[in-house]
Formats: C-alpha cells, sequence, structure tokens
C-alpha cells in the first residue's frame, strides 16, 4: 500500500499541489501537517503516518523536504523503514528506495546536500570572523549605548542608584545591565593594556 506525507511550513501555503501529487502517484491514505517547520521534532501526522505503515508499504513524499530538512533525520527515517521492510519514493527527486539504484541516489543526493550545508556553514563562519575582525557587532542591537553604560557604572559607584533601578529607567532587564557593565569592564581593560 502506497502512504503518501504531506506537510506546509506555514498557514498562507498551500498543500493541494503536494495532494494532487500523491494522490496521482495512487497513495491510498495521505497524512498532512500543516503550519509544522521540516525541523519540527513532533510531528503529528507524519508519526500517524508512520505508524501505520507495514511491511511492504511505501512512504510517499512530494519532495525530500517535506519529510525532513536535516540528512540525519532523513535518514533515521529511512533506515527505520528499510529495517521494518517498508519503502520510501520520493516523488520530485525520483527516489525510490525499493530499488537499488533508488537506495543508492538517496544516499548520494543525502552526502551532497550534507556537503553543501557544511559549505554554507564554513562561509558562514568565515564571514562572522572576517567582520568580527573589522570591529562590527554581530548579533542584535545593544540595548544600551557605550553612554548609557557609562551613566550607569558612575551613578552605581556614586551608591546614588541601583542596578534595579537602572535598568527599570532603561526599560531592560537587570540581566542585560550586568553583561553591558562586563562588557565595558573588560573593554577598558583591554584599552588600558595597549
Amino acid at each position: 500500500m502506497l502512504i503518501g506525507y504531506a506537510r506546509i511550513s506555514t498557514d498562507d501555503q498551500d498543500l493541494a499541489m503536494q495532494l494532487d501529487a500523491l494522490r496521482l502517484a495512487g497513495c491510498q491514505h495521505v497524512f498532512c501537517d500543516e503550519g509544522i517547520s521540516g525541523a519540527a521534532t513532533e510531528r503529528r501526522a507524519l508519526n500517524e503516518a508512520l505508524a501505520t505503515l507495514e511491511a511492504g508499504d511505501v512512504l510517499v513524499v512530494w519532495k525530500l523536504d517535506r519529510l525532513g530538512r536535516s540528512l540525519a533525520h532523513l535518514i533515521q527515517i529511512t533506515t527505520r523503514l528499510e529495517q521494518d521492510g517498508i519503502g520510501f519514493r520520493s516523488l520530485s527527486e525520483a527516489i525510490d528506495t525499493t530499488t537499488a539504484s533508488g537506495r543508492l541516489l538517496f544516499h548520494v543526493m543525502g552526502a551532497i546536500a550534507e556537503f553543501e550545508r557544511g559549505l554554507i556553514s564554513e562561509r558562514t563562519r568565515a564571514g562572522m570572523a572576517a567582520a568580527k575582525a573589522r570591529g562590527r557587532h554581530l548579533g542584535r542591537e545593544r540595548k544600551l549605548t557605550d553612554e548609557d553604560v557609562l551613566w550607569a557604572r558612575r551613578m552605581i559607584e556614586a551608591g546614588r542608584l541601583s542596578h534595579e533601578d537602572i535598568a527599570l529607567y532603561f526599560r531592560v532587564s537587570v540581566l542585560t545591565l550586568r553583561r553591558a557593565l562586563q562588557r565595558s569592564a573588560e573593554s577598558s581593560i583591554l584599552h588600558d593594556d595597549t
């Protein structure tokens, strides 16, 4: 029996194209997850589809990324299916693990995808390191300016205001204020040493 699985990440996407393709491929039952990321660990419809499958059945998806975003997760699912005597078919990539060539193609495509992700990750880390070396702040914009932190330090050292009072004044958490003060202290130590 062919069991289909379809997934959309956001509510403004439409399942119709996936459902049409799965029915055209001959799926007797189709399970759908709507508004759920492929990275989500808990997908109700996918779990139901996997529980429904029996030896000799085939799980069919429109595209590999509908089943999962990570290669590790895809391989985990297909390995489990293979151990249970269940096939896997991806319509867009023309992968069918019920055949030897389909299993080979799945693993080759997975290896290429993993390689590509590795390259993207390396380029991202290199870009971040280069930006940091140029003195650029990475991440979210800081809530407190250098002047804010300097003023806060003076008020605290003079005993005029507490950390809580200053955090309330700037509408930040006490933890955010303490981190900003710590960064400022570390920065001034570095500048004093040079």
